[in-house]
C-alpha cells in the first residue's frame, strides 16, 4: 500500500517539494496551506485543504478528513512556519513573537497531537518536523524564529520518547538557508536592520557554511523521503542538518 502523507504548508517552497517528491515515490498526499492560490497550483491528484496549521479547529478537520479518506496516516511533515520579524530583541513586538512561535511550534504540536492516536492504533508512523539551523545556533535579529526552532527540537525529542514504544519515529530536519523568495526577504530585512546591502548579507551567510552554498527545497525533500523510508527504520529522535555544514551562524564580512 502506498504511503499516506500529510504536508503542512505544502503549497509552495519546501512543503511543495516534499509533497512532489513523496508523490513521485507513489505516496498519496494531502497538503494544507493558508494560501489558496498556492494550493490551486498543486496537482489535482493531491488532497488539498486551506487553513492555518496553528489553528486547532483546522487541524482537527484535517485529520478527520484523513480518517475518512485514508483510514490512517503514515507520514506527517510538520512543515508550516513563518520567518517572524527581523529586529533586535528589544524592538520585537510581543504579538509578533507570539505569532511566530504559534505558527512554527504550535503548528508542529497540533500535527503530532492529532497524528499520534492514528499512528498508535496502527503501531507505525513517522513524524518529521521542519526545524532550522537556527534551531541549533543563536540567530541575531531573529529571536522569535530561533526560539521556536529550538523548541521544535525539544518537541521532536519528546515525541520520539513517547511514541517510540508504539513503533512511531520522530525526527527533525534542520535546513540551512534555502534558495527562494523567503530567504531573499529575510536577507533584505536584515540588510535594512544592519544598514548594509543584501549582497553583503548573502555573502556573509555563504561564508558561514563549509560548502559555501545555500541549499534547495529539493535537498530538504530528499531527506524527508529518506527519513520516512525503511532505510531509516531505526533513525529516531535525531536532528538532521541539511545545510552544507554551518561553521559560524553569524559570520562577519
Amino acid at each position: 500500500m502506498s504511503k499516506r502523507v500529510l504536508v503542512t504548508a505544502g503549497g509552495s517552497g519546501i512543503g511543495k517539494a516534499m509533497a512532489e517528491t513523496f508523490a513521485a515515490e507513489g505516496a498519496r498526499v494531502l497538503v494544507t496551506d493558508m494560501d489558496e492560490s498556492a494550493l490551486a497550483g498543486c496537482p489535482d491528484s493531491w488532497l488539498k485543504m486551506t487553513g492555518d496549521a496553528s489553528d486547532p479547529g483546522h487541524m482537527r478537520d484535517v485529520f478527520a478528513r484523513i480518517a475518512d479518506e485514508w483510514g490512517g496516516i503514515d507520514v506527517v511533515c510538520a512543515n508550516a512556519g513563518i520567518a517572524g520579524p527581523t529586529a533586535l530583541v528589544e524592538d520585537v513586538e510581543p504579538e509578533d513573537f507570539r505569532r511566530c512561535v504559534a505558527v512554527n511550534l504550535e503548528g508542529a504540536f497540533l500535527a503530532a497531537k492529532f497524528a499520534a492516536p492514528m499512528m498508535k492504533a496502527q503501531k507505525s508512523g513517522v513524524i518529521l518536523i521542519t526545524s532550522s539551523s537556527a534551531g541549533l545556533y543563536g540567530f541575531p535579529n531573529r529571536a522569535p524564529y530561533a526560539s521556536a526552532k529550538w523548541a521544535e527540537i525539544g518537541l521532536m525529542k519528546t515525541l520520539a520518547m513517547e511514541l517510540g514504544p508504539h513503533g512511531i519515529r520522530a525526527n527533525a530536519i534542520a535546513p540551512g538557508c534555502v534558495e527562494g523568495p523567503r530567504i531573499d526577504g529575510v536577507i533584505a530585512r536584515e540588510a535594512i536592520a544592519k544598514g548594509t546591502t543584501p549582497e553583503i548579507i548573502r555573502a556573509g551567510y555563504e561564508a558561514g557554511v563549509s560548502m559555501r552554498s545555500f541549499v534547495t527545497a529539493q535537498d530538504i525533500a530528499n531527506m524527508a523521503v529518506f527519513l520516512a523510508s525503511d532505510g531509516a527504520r531505526l533513525v529516531s529522535g535525531q536532528v538532521i542538518a541539511v545545510d552544507g555544514h554551518t561553521e559560524n551562524p553569524d559570520p562577519k564580512v
